[in-house]
């Protein structure tokens, strides 16, 4: 059974409390948004998760998206739900006010998407992907392109898009072969074939603004020959309505795993008329802007199909009986104990907890410095905002969603036989988290981006921006009497770390491979001390909480047994990801292609 209550508590907890002592200090531009504020524009976007968009997931799972007459329809009760989601400002929320969003703090938004994606992940990214590309378009558009389209996509009547991929390639970008040739009236004549476009047709809003990589006549080969284009489904017509269309067809949909109620398109362009976004054969730079927010946004993904997962698992080891407790029989009226007696499923569901709530409070950690980023007006601080939201990003993309996919096995198991039939709903949490680990660069990609750009950028400057934090709370909290042996744990995980990071730095100079085999336990000892850090954090707050006499004693006595798990169960992965980098790439490489 899909079972879902957006963990509102937790969320509060990470916004209000956990980050008061972040570094990046009060926003100005952001007072207006008080705590009270905040919590209301929560509890609605949970009502429209719980109430409007949770309904839809199983159904429009077993629905899907259908394609007639070169037009995608979405599932029976999507259109409705969408049209009440953008009535009610919710394509909106963090989207700057010049062009007519609510401009929220990111951390509002974050949570917020996470509570979107846990209640229906294929919803979610049609708003999602319009809000990317938003972000694109203000960073690198003309005045006229921003006028036109951007009030239309913030408010969510227009749709947004990013066109990649093509047949011949995925990530390696520089194959790419769609072309774009310049018109006299100063817009391009657009021609090529993407495949695996998120969103890229269905009927929910009026138009669609698809931003194409393409290559202009005269590029230089490779990715420094690719340029960046708006190109719309309808050409608007003078009065802002849509006009005639503008060459872009739908080939097919993809028939995929799992977001089956997401359209995931092949379009052909034909001469479709767009104009450049940025400079010339500048356009990864520009694209950059957008699939670096859609990098946070599904790492949100992760996190929202891993609270599903977590949820409906409890549910159904609270309602299941079978076995009686080895400690004793719980349950004297019924033939059998709940199964959440069991140590094993004990140890899965507070596994699937500690996933959730780490990196809910990591997330929000980098939420704030995107918000930093954007809005402070002290330089040093928003350079370390920056820093910081570089060197998390891929973390929080990679980890996040690995971390899903092991939450969403874990429901299943937690079901048994009932998990892995499709009457229960939850594998199809399985099959929706699988493509967070793939899209918008895989995981693999993203920890290859870790240790290859951001670990040597400006000399290792972006690492300060988290260790110092980390080994400053270490040094302030060592001699804890209550929480010292966890401050230990912590303080052996970052060491791991730290010498993780020399290892690589070492070797990878003199061979780049080694760098490459490291990097994946790299992401992953590293998000794990991010995890760390915030539940120590959050450990030694709820302990000041309840000697002050907290009246929701019962949220921080949970907080700290969660963080005890993690310490005792899921930190000491740190130690297996530090051997493993140290093994170096001898017993990966070694083997002879034709010998697999």
């Amino acid at each position: 059974m899909q079972v879902y209550e957006a963990p509102l508590r937790d969320m509060k907890f990470v916004i209000h409390e956990l980050h008061a002592d972040d570094g990046f200090g009060g926003l100005e531009a952001l007072s207006e948004f008080t705590p009270d504020l905040i919590d209301a524009v929560l509890e609605e976007a949970a009502k429209v998760s719980q109430e409007v968009l949770l309904p839809l997931n199983r159904s429009g799972d077993i629905e899907g998206c259908t394609l007639e007459n070169g037009v995608v329809r979405t599932p029976e009760g999507f259109k409705e739900a969408y049209e009440m989601f953008r009535e009610g400002g919710w394509c909106a929320l963090a989207s700057d006010p010049e062009w007519g969003g609510q401009g929220l703090p990111e951390v509002v938004n974050k949570m917020t998407e996470e509570m979107i994606c846990a209640a229906n992940l294929s919803f979610s990214l049609y708003p999602g992907l319009t809000h990317g590309g938003t972000t694109a378009i203000e960073a690198y558009a003309s005045e006229d392109l921003k006028q036109k389209y951007l009030p239309k996509m913030v408010e969510g009547t227009w749709s947004g898009t990013m066109c990649l991929t093509e047949a011949h390639c995925g990530t390696d970008l520089g194959m790419l072969r769609s072309k774009a040739v310049p018109q006299d009236d100063g817009s391009y004549k657009v021609t090529g074939s993407k495949i695996f476009i998120s969103a890229g047709e269905h009927d929910l809003t009026e138009n669609i603004i698809h931003l194409v990589l393409a290559r202009l006549p005269d590029a230089p080969a490779g990715v420094k020959g690719i340029s960046l284009f708006l190109v719309p489904k309808y050409l608007p017509k003078d009065d802002g309505t849509p006009g005639p269309s503008n060459g872009v067809a739908v080939q097919a949909i993809e028939h995929k795993m799992g977001l089956k109620a997401s359209a995931t398109c092949q379009l052909n362009f034909e001469e479709s008329t767009g104009w450049l976004v940025g400079q010339p054969n500048k356009g990864l730079e520009a694209m950059f802007t957008m699939m670096n927010t859609e990098r946070v946004s599904v790492g949100v993904q992760g996190l929202g199909v891993g609270e599903a997962a977590y949820q409906s698992a409890v549910w159904y080891a609270k309602d299941r009986v079978q076995g009686r407790s080895l400690s004793g029989v719980k349950n004297p009226d019924g033939p059998a104990d709940p199964i959440i007696v069991h140590p094993d499923v004990r140890r899965m569901l507070m596994t699937m907890r500690a996933y959730n709530e780490g990196c809910r409070a990591v997330c929000a950690w980098v939420s704030r410095a995107l918000d930093a980023e954007k809005h402070s007006t002290d330089p040093e601080v928003k350079q370390r905002a920056t820093d910081f939201v570089a060197l998390m990003t891929p973390i929080v993309k990679g980890l996040f969603t690995d971390l899903a996919f092991e939450s969403a096995s874990l429901g299943v198991q937690v079901y048994g036989g009932h998990g892995y039939i499709a009457e229960s709903g939850v594998e199809q949490y399985v099959r929706d988290a699988r493509i967070a680990m793939i899209y918008e660069g895989t995981n693999g990609i993203q920890a290859l981006d870790l240790v290859g750009r951001k670990l040597p950028a400006h000399t290792g400057r972006y690492l300060r921006s988290f260790f110092h934090p980390v080994a400053n709370f270490i040094a302030a909290n060592k001699e804890d009497e209550t929480f010292g042996k966890m401050i230990e744990g912590l303080e052996k995980a970052f060491g791991a770390l730290q010498l993780s990071t020399a290892t690589i730095a070492q070797k990878g100079i003199a061979d780049p491979e080694e760098a490459a085999a490291a990097a994946t336990d790299y992401m992953r000892l590293m998000g794990l001390v991010a995890m760390g850090y915030c539940f120590a954090k959050s450990a030694i707050l709820a302990k000041s909480k309840l000697a002050e006499g907290a009246e929701d004693a019962a949220f921080y006595k949970a907080k700290i047994t969660t963080a005890r798990f993690f310490f005792d169960r899921i930190l000491p992965q740190a130690t297996t990801a530090f051997l493993a980098i140290k093994s170096g790439k001898a017993s990966m490489m070694e083997l002879e292609a034709a010998a697999f």
